[in-house]
């Protein structure tokens, strides 16, 4: 009986390098989709201070695409804790 259960031990120790595996996979996927976020955040508050048409609108360019980041980095933080946990 012995050797059974040493064979469900190596299953279970298996199915949990698996599923480690597998969150850490989902984990780096979340990463590169904040990166991707906050390239394209720069990138459109580039482009809106660039066509800004005042000060006022440069800035306000520059508000919108700091706020995008910080929600693209708190989203992410959000999934990865999720992934965590779960």
């Amino acid at each position: 009986m012995e050797g059974g259960e040493g064979g469900g031990k190596q299953q279970q120790a298996a199915a949990a390098a698996g599923s480690r595996a597998q969150r850490e996979a989902a984990a780096a996927g979340v990463s590169v989709q904040e990166w991707v976020q906050h390239v394209k955040a720069s990138f459109l508050g580039l482009v809106r201070k660039v066509t800004a048409r005042s000060e006022q609108e440069a800035a306000e360019a520059d508000m919108r695409a700091a706020k995008a980041q910080v929600e693209a980095t708190d989203e992410a933080e959000a999934k990865k804790k999720q992934l965590a946990d779960g």
